[in-house]
């Protein structure tokens, strides 16, 4: 039988209400409070607390505090990335972030999507999908990528979108509608 982490890892149905993967997102947060107090010139490249923390990253990398993500140790950045304050990265699948990528204040990217059953929903049942960004991408201020989206190279976010879909390189998206289905 596997491990809820196991599942999770293998873009299968699992549940996060998991000592396990509890653990590993105390271990998260533990270096994403240490990253975030920490004086402003011990930031001026990737803390040590994230450095330590995440899959892997190139040179020159700056993540502005505050920060969150769920487990860290999914996230992948290229060289040059940076992203600004208020950033939030629930990285229960990988995300990758190419080189020169900028992402703006309060942008969100996400991997997990909840059960559509309420009842599976409450408990706990999710499953997440790996978000990948180009390199030399800007994603503007409070734009939300969902799970399992793909953005090209060059690509521009809008502030304010929300991405459902993939994204070609060069291409420019803008906007944020709710509809029913």
């Amino acid at each position: 039988m596997q491990s809820e982490r196991h599942k999770m890892e293998a873009g299968m149905w699992y549940t996060c209400l998991d000592d396990e993967l509890e653990d590993l997102r105390c271990i998260a947060l533990d270096a994403v409070h240490t990253h975030n107090t920490l004086p402003p010139a011990q930031r001026r490249t990737l803390s040590a607390p994230l450095s330590a923390l995440f899959g892997d990253h190139g040179p020159n990398c700056l993540i502005e505090a505050p920060f969150h993500c769920s487990y860290g140790r999914n996230i992948h950045l290229g060289v040059d990335v940076f992203i600004n304050a208020g950033c939030v990265i629930l990285d229960s699948a990988p995300v990758h972030i190419g080189d020169g990528t900028m992402i703006g204040p309060g942008a969100q990217i996400l991997c997990a999507d909840h059960h559509r059953d309420p009842v599976k929903r409450r408990a706990g049942i999710e499953i997440a999908h790996p978000v990948t960004i180009g390199a030399d991408v800007w994603i503007g201020a409070g734009a939300i990528v969902l799970p399992g989206v793909t953005i090209g190279t060059r690509a521009i976010i809008g502030a304010g979108s929300v991405v459902t879909k993939d994204v070609g390189p060069d291409e420019t998206v803008i906007g944020a509608a709710a509809r029913a289905r």
